[in-house]
C-alpha cells in the first residue's frame, strides 16, 4: 500500500480513518477538501483544484481522503489500494452531527451548523453516488479494494495492521 484513496459517505469517518492510517503508514496524508476549498467557504477553480490534485498524485507515496466522484476515475487509475466506508445513512448522519462546532484537519473552516444542502447530498448519497462508485469498483477490480460496512471493520484492521507491522519489525 502506497498510494491509498479513501472514499465513502460524508460522515462516514473516512478523514478519521485516513489520519490513523497516516499515522500507522507513514505515508502523506492529502484531504481532497484542503486541496478544493478555500477558508471562506468559496472554491479554487477547476484547473487550480486538478493541478493541486496533480502535484499530489505524481509523488510515489500517498493517500488521498475524499470522493469528488468527478476525479475518482483519474484517482483510481493510479492508486494501488480504495478503502470504501460503504456504512448506513444514520451512521453518515450521526458522524456530521458530532462534528458540527469543531476543528478539523480535513477542512479549512469549523462547521458551525448543519447545511442543509449539504445534509440532502448525504441523504441522497445511497440513490445517486454510491451506484457510481459500485462501478468504478468493479472497474477497477484488479486493485487492492477493501470495503468496510461499519466502524468496528476499521478498528479491527487498524489493529490488524498495526499488529502486523509491529511483529514484521520485530
Amino acid at each position: 500500500m502506497k498510494k491509498i484513496i479513501i472514499i465513502g459517505c460524508p460522515g462516514s469517518g473516512k478523514s478519521t480513518f485516513s489520519r490513523s492510517l497516516e499515522n500507522l503508514t507513514g505515508l502523506s496524508l492529502y484531504h481532497l477538501d484542503m486541496l478544493k476549498w478555500n477558508s471562506d467557504k468559496t472554491t479554487v477553480s477547476k484547473r487550480v483544484f486538478e493541478e493541486r490534485l496533480d502535484n499530489v498524485l505524481e509523488k510515489n507515496e500517498w493517500i488521498i481522503d475524499g470522493n469528488y466522484i468527478s476525479t475518482m476515475e483519474y484517482r483510481m487509475k493510479q492508486c494501488d489500494t480504495v478503502f470504501f466506508l460503504d456504512y448506513p445513512l444514520e451512521v453518515c448522519l450521526s458522524g456530521i452531527k458530532q462534528r458540527i462546532g469543531k476543528k478539523r484537519s480535513d477542512m479549512p473552516w469549523i462547521e458551525e451548523n448543519e447545511d442543509p444542502e449539504f445534509m440532502d447530498f448525504i441523504k441522497s448519497f445511497d440513490k445517486d453516488t454510491r451506484p457510481e462508485i459500485l462501478n468504478l469498483l468493479k472497474k477497477y477490480a484488479p486493485k487492492n479494494i477493501i470495503i468496510f460496512k461499519n466502524r468496528e471493520d476499521v478498528g479491527e484492521f487498524l489493529r490488524d495492521y498495526k499488529y502486523q507491522r509491529d511483529t514484521t519489525e520485530l
